[in-house]
Order: structure tokens, then C-alpha cells, then sequence
């Protein structure tokens, strides 16, 4: 007759049910993996899917009650690392929307919003066209690939069961923070020069005649201007979103460095 002892049980759950928790919390905070669009329970079979693929390549775990104190504090530690890998990503996504808002304020598109359900929130048309666009570029350089990718070799450098997060993990994440201006103001300063060079030369225009009515004049120069420049730099968008990716991509194997711990 096979009998189970309550030690094997704990290690089969630990095996599975811990990585479960980082894959889950990572496709919970990461960019296009946690749209509304798709259901949660897709959600959670992808989480299995990927736990199912992991779990035999990890390192045996020690053998810990999940009911536990010590089982509760692991399991909030790995989904305290898959909120960190995804969060550091999602400031990606949310300097481009940056940039869409930046844009959008200047042609004066600042009250053409809608609802937006990934954000719950009111969203600039500019800025969700951008999103839009940085969603299909990041698919078409597979970069939900390179997040599995990076997933994997999170439990290399956090194994499970080991040391908790550093505080220098969460330093260089806040660090990172600061990608979301620099790199939003970067991705529209084409627009924002070209749009500038057109208030100043709408600014000139009245001033030589008073009487011309710059709210009648500008306000479809600036659009017309913004959706040419928006146009010319579409090519040259692309590069550049993929560019950020990868940055995006390095700074997650970057928080987690600094967040293991020191080994001597």
C-alpha cells in the first residue's frame, strides 16, 4: 500500500507551490502579460504552464510547511521578487505613456481622453496609441519570451529558501524610477521641439497681425503639425522602444543582483 508521510507532502507543495507564487505575482504586475483583455483564468493556466516547465530544473527545496510561519514568510518573499521583476519592466511602458501624455498637451489633444480599463483611469488618446504601439513592439521582439527567460534565471540568483531581498535591490529599483521622465521626455522631444518651433512661429504671426484670430489658426497648425511629425517618427520609433526593452530587461537581472545577498 503507498503511503505518504506529511514531510514528503510539505516537499512536493514546496517544489511547486513557491515557484508558483514568484510566476504568478510577475505575470500579475508585468506589462501586456496582465491585460484585462485576458482572462484570469488564462492567467493562472500560464502560471501553471510555466511553474510545471520550472520546477523539475530548480534545486531541491528544503522541506517547509506551507501553513507555516517560516513557509508564509517564503511565500510572501517570492511574490515580494515577482512584483520587483514586473514593476521594473512596467516602468518601461509607463515612461512611453509619459511621453503619449507629453505629446498630447502639447498639439492640444490634452482633453481627447477616454476610459482606459488596464489603468482604470482616464487616458489620453496620444498616450493609449503609443501603449498600443510599445505592446507590439515588445511582442514582435518577443520580449514576453525574454521575460520567461529572465524568470528563470531569477531563481539563480534568488533560489528559494534562501537569504530575503536585500534593501540594495529595492535602492536600484527606485533608482531605475527615474528611467520614467528621462525616457519619456526623450521619446517626445522630437514633437515637443517640432510643436515649440510652432507656437513660436504662431506667437510672431499675431504679433505682426493683431487681428488674425489665434485660437482659429493654431489650434488646427499644431494639430496638423503633431500628426505629420507623429507620422515621420513612427519608423524611428520602433528602435528606440526596443532599445528601452532591453534596457528594461537588463535592469531586472540588475535588481536582482543587488538584491541577493553578499556570499563570502
Amino acid at each position: 500500500m503507498l503511503s505518504v508521510t506529511s514531510a514528503q507532502l510539505d516537499a512536493w507543495l514546496a517544489a511547486f507551490f513557491y515557484p508558483l507564487a514568484r510566476v504568478l505575482a510577475l505575470l500579475a504586475s508585468s506589462p501586456v502579460l496582465n491585460n484585462v483583455a485576458v482572462p484570469r483564468r488564462v492567467r493562472l493556466l500560464i502560471g501553471l504552464a510555466v511553474t510545471v516547465g520550472l520546477a523539475p530544473a530548480l534545486p531541491p527545496l528544503a522541506a517547509v510547511a506551507p501553513g507555516s510561519g517560516l513557509g508564509l514568510t517564503l511565500l510572501a518573499q517570492q511574490v515580494l521578487i515577482g512584483l520587483a521583476m514586473g514593476f521594473t519592466l512596467r516602468i518601461v511602458f509607463s515612461a512611453v505613456d509619459l511621453a503619449g501624455e507629453l505629446v498630447g498637451l502639447q498639439m492640444g489633444l490634452s482633453f481627447a481622453v477616454f476610459y482606459d480599463p488596464q489603468n482604470a483611469a482616464q487616458t489620453a488618446v496620444v498616450a493609449e496609441f503609443l501603449g498600443l504601439l510599445a505592446a507590439l513592439v515588445f511582442l514582435s521582439a518577443n520580449g514576453h519570451l525574454m521575460i520567461l527567460a529572465v524568470l528563470a534565471q531569477s531563481f539563480t540568483l534568488l533560489p528559494i529558501g534562501g537569504d530575503p531581498f536585500a534593501a540594495a535591490g529595492f535602492a536600484t529599483l527606485a533608482r531605475w524610477g527615474a528611467t520614467l521622465f528621462s525616457a519619456g521626455i526623450l521619446l517626445a522631444l522630437p514633437l515637443i521641439a517640432a510643436l515649440l518651433i510652432t507656437n513660436i512661429a504662431l506667437g510672431v504671426l499675431t504679433r505682426a497681425a493683431p487681428t488674425l484670430n489665434l485660437f482659429a489658426v493654431g489650434f488646427p497648425v499644431t494639430l496638423l503639425v503633431g500628426f505629420s511629425v507623429l507620422l515621420l517618427s513612427l519608423s524611428y520609433m520602433a528602435p528606440a522602444l526596443q532599445s528601452l526593452f532591453e534596457r528594461g530587461l537588463d535592469q531586472i537581472g540588475t535588481v536582482l543582483g543587488a538584491g541577493a545577498p553578499i556570499r563570502e
